[in-house]
């Protein structure tokens, strides 16, 4: 007999124990990686496409040009890229639009999470980006 069966002690199974705990532990992991990773890329989604959408507002000639150009580029510029919201919101202030004056778009987007299921996370999140663009102070507006 060796020493260790002598002594009574043996590896034999001490690796499947380790397997069935540390499994769910590294599921837990890999699951809020992918919760993190689309929380993000939505986040980015959202305030690339409020940027485009302030920026395209910013240089219009009037209020009313600049609530469609900044409403139509920031679904433009960032929803057609990939399905991470499951609703999008995009509103426009004009309210300040003149002459060295500044627009705000303002973009909101619901994340649904639901098909992930990991414990402690909710269902889904909303994540909202303003972005504010000075409208150029040497530039005529139309009321």
């Amino acid at each position: 007999m060796t020493a260790r069966r002598r002594h009574g002690r043996s590896d034999e199974g001490s690796l499947v124990v380790e397997l069935v705990v540390l499994t769910p532990v590294l599921f837990a992991l890999a699951l809020c990686g992918l919760v993190f990773g689309r929380v993000t890329e939505a986040q980015q989604q959202v305030a690339a496409s409020a940027r485009a959408g302030a920026q395209a507002a910013s240089v219009m000639g009037s209020p009313q040009q600049a609530q469609f150009a900044g409403a139509a580029n920031a679904v433009i510029g960032g929803y057609g890229q990939t399905k991470t919201c499951a609703s999008a919101s995009v509103v426009t202030d004009v309210g300040n639009f003149r002459p060295g004056g500044t627009v705000t778009v303002t973009v909101g987007c619901k994340v649904d999470l639901s098909d992930l299921s990991v414990p402690g996370i909710p269902g889904s999140t909303v994540i909202t980006v303003s972005v504010t663009a000075p409208v150029d102070p040497y530039r005529s507006v139309q009321p």
